[in-house]
């Protein structure tokens, strides 16, 4: 399970963080995740709650955004919305995308004391 690893470096980049902004607690993280990240969302949240035990995060609150995912069609030049990897064009039936978005996971925002 790979999410266990992300949310340890979810925490290692809170605490970094808390050193440099002086903070000692964290009421809220909100994540952002695009649908292509390959990343199981229960287990991300499973592996959160896991992971922050003892942390400055042990009584954060976890709010999750998922990403709709974008590709560019090198057929027919267009940006379009992708649901998986490998889906064709809408538009014009190829399979020649560009995935620009949707692969991602960052940290948009933390809330804390």
């Amino acid at each position: 399970m790979h999410e266990m690893s992300l949310c340890e470096g979810i925490l290692q980049i809170i605490e970094d963080e808390a050193k440099k902004q002086h903070f000692s607690k964290v009421k809220w993280v909100i994540l952002e995740v695009g649908t292509l990240s390959g990343v199981e969302i229960p287990a991300l949240e499973f592996a959160f709650d896991v992971v922050m035990k003892g942390s400055i995060a042990e009584t954060a609150r976890l709010e999750i955004i998922e990403l709709e995912a974008q590709a560019w069609c090198m057929q027919c030049a267009k940006t379009i919305t992708v649901k998986q990897r490998y889906d064709a064009c809408p538009d014009c039936g190829s399979y020649q995308l560009q995935v620009s978005s949707g692969d991602e996971m960052r940290i948009k925002e933390l809330e804390v004391d």
